[in-house]
């Protein structure tokens, strides 16, 4: 089985975040960034499905040589190979999906998968729209995945419940916790990791459909605000929710 994981590296979610001197971007000194959690169990699927069919995994990314260290922990899981497509711009999904699609279509694969989304811009658009572009079904936020044969059978996540869908390869799949449990690689892989070769495309000049007008920090917290019980203060909590809380 041909299989390619789509993988970005964003920020780890306990590094403290402050925005740029730009006003658009994070300020990126200090911050540890890291394989994109929800792509982990992208990976460790695709690791499952080649151990249970044989074939080959392929790891694509876009970004920057500072990608390269989320490639490797990828590598270093159990992928075969890996391709980055250079691209040091902070891209929109648009234009990282049609860095994506180009390599994907060369390596012309029987499934691709992907977390649900990342955990930076939670924007959850890049299986769709990678899936559109290929012309290919997408079953996203999945919990489940059996296949047999070319037919594929996911269970996912829906508001308040859960959804089976049915469909064929090849197809998208974007993973959602609970999937699976991903493997912690050992000290000797990740060493062997570090040496394994990263092949380089070109990103496409493809212009981004969005952009980033601002970017600011919520506003701190006030303090609370605590009533003792009586007819008077019930009458106090009512007209603060609805006048200043504005939530009734």
């Amino acid at each position: 089985m041909n299989i390619v994981v789509c993988i970005s590296q964003t920020p780890d979610t306990a590094t403290k975040v402050a925005v740029g001197a730009d006003g658009k971007n994070i300020d990126a000194k200090g911050v540890k960034f890291v394989l994109n959690p929800y792509d982990e169990f992208a990976v460790e699927e695709g690791l499952q499905l080649r151990a249970a069919n044989g074939g080959e995994v392929t790891l694509v990314c876009v970004g920057g040589d500072g990608a390269k260290e989320a490639i490797r922990l990828g590598i270093a899981m159990g992928a075969d190979k890996a391709v980055l497509v250079k691209d040091e711009e902070r891209a929109d999904s648009f234009r990282v999906v049609s860095g994506i699609a180009d390599v994907v279509r060369a390596a012309n694969p029987d499934i691709i998968l992907l977390g649900r989304q990342s955990i930076d811009y939670d924007s959850a658009q890049v299986g769709p729209m990678l899936a559109e572009m290929l012309d290919m079904p997408c079953v996203s936020f999945v919990t489940k995945l059996e296949i047999s044969g070319n037919a594929v059978r996911a269970e996912r996540d829906i508001e308040g419940g859960k959804e089976v869908v049915e469909t064929s390869l090849p197809c998208v799949v974007t993973a959602q916790k609970g999937l699976n449990e991903p493997r912690y690689p050992k000290l000797p892989d990740i060493m062997k990791a570090k040496a394994k070769p990263i092949a380089e495309v070109a990103a496409p000049s493809v212009a981004a459909r969005v952009e980033t007008l601002a970017m600011r920090k919520p506003a701190d917290k006030t303090g609370g605000k605590i009533f003792e019980f009586s007819p008077e203060n019930v009458k106090e909590l009512v007209r603060l929710l609805h006048e200043e809380a504005k939530v009734i």
